[in-house]
């Protein structure tokens, strides 16, 4: 009898650890490649994993700390994340295999156009930095080295008539850590491409004794087009945005996309897409530029990559035409 309950024993285990197997198979895990923590897409992919996990059966999704864009491509091309979060400009690279990317072309689709990135170039009073050319001869932060910032940064110091290795004494500091070098008084200035607002620069800006100041660029915007084509746009944040701004900041714009590697099937793709559409409010819980998330933003103008099939049939459905 003892044997016999034993070997029962056994048989309902083999069971449960087959059925577990079997469930795990089944699940689909998806990494999101967002940012650094002072930034919009380590909070927003954050959001994105929460309502993919929660309302997409057999779904389990995390958001992974990165340097940002750059990064991020890499990580779909060598397909280490299913999912990224990234700027256009760098998207483009990636699937030309141009600059950052030269001779490592990622196959890259896009789910979704998300909202407008927009260059920050932060200075603080005392600095005697009041327009780009200021920047020369300064401490400057020019963004992490996986990032897209890095990218536009340097894109739009060369607008400007400057080297970027002789002009500056340049640093690779990610957006928190910038602000934390600018109050120790390690750096004078940095460039940033985020939301609205960006939790590190809310943050500086609202520091006791430290008034933030906005450095305008907008102006450079057609030479980084002539140069890199029609990826950027004149933009304003408005003053209101950071705390100590004395006027609107005219600057420069780009594009953030969601992203995955063509090879994603086309059901994951649209289950993706769709759940985020449907769940949009919760995002704008977690920050207010998910609102930007929209039906008629989803246009191949937005993106100059091409979107992913299973996008594309949610979009479909919509109504929405991408060309």
């Amino acid at each position: 009898m003892k044997r016999k309950t034993l070997m029962f024993g056994a048989l309902v285990a083999g069971v449960a650890l087959f059925g577990g197997a079997t469930l795990a198979q089944q699940q689909t895990t998806i990494a999101i490649a967002t940012g650094g923590t002072g930034g919009v897409y380590y909070p927003l992919g954050g959001g994105m994993a929460n309502v993919l996990t929660k309302y997409v059966p057999g779904y389990a999704a995390t958001a992974r700390v990165t340097g940002g864009s750059v990064d991020n491509l890499k990580l779909i091309g060598s397909k280490q994340s299913e999912v990224a979060m990234v700027m256009v400009d760098a998207a483009l690279d990636a699937l030309k295999g141009d600059d950052k990317f030269k001779g490592n072309p990622v196959d890259v689709r896009t789910l979704m156009v998300l909202y407008p990135n927009r260059m920050h170039v932060v200075s603080i009073e005392g600095k005697g930095i009041d327009k780009m050319s200021d920047l020369k001869g300064k401490r400057v932060s020019t963004g992490s080295p996986g990032s897209a910032t890095e990218v536009m940064a340097f894109r739009l110091i060369e607008a400007a008539g400057m080297d970027k290795d002789k002009d500056l004494k340049r640093e690779r500091l990610g957006v928190a850590e910038s602000v934390n070098a600018i109050k120790d008084g390690k750096i004078d200035a940095f460039f940033w491409v985020g939301g609205l607002p960006t939790a590190a620069v809310n943050d500086l800006a609202n520091t006791p004794g430290t008034k933030i100041k906005m450095i305008d660029h907008a102006d450079l915007v057609p030479a980084m087009n002539k140069a890199w084509g029609n990826l950027y746009v004149e933009d304003t944040i408005t003053k209101d945005v950071y705390k100590g701004m004395d006027a609107d900041n005219k600057q420069a714009t780009v594009m953030n996309i969601l992203v995955a590697h063509e090879s994603m099937d086309e059901k994951t793709a649209y289950n993706i897409v769709k759940t985020i559409f449907e769940r949009r409010d919760d995002l704008v819980a977690v920050h207010k530029e998910s609102a930007n998330i929209k039906l008629e933003n989803q246009k191949s103008s937005a993106s100059p990559i091409p979107f992913h099939p299973g996008a594309a049939k949610y979009l479909a459905e919509k109504g929405v035409k991408l060309n």
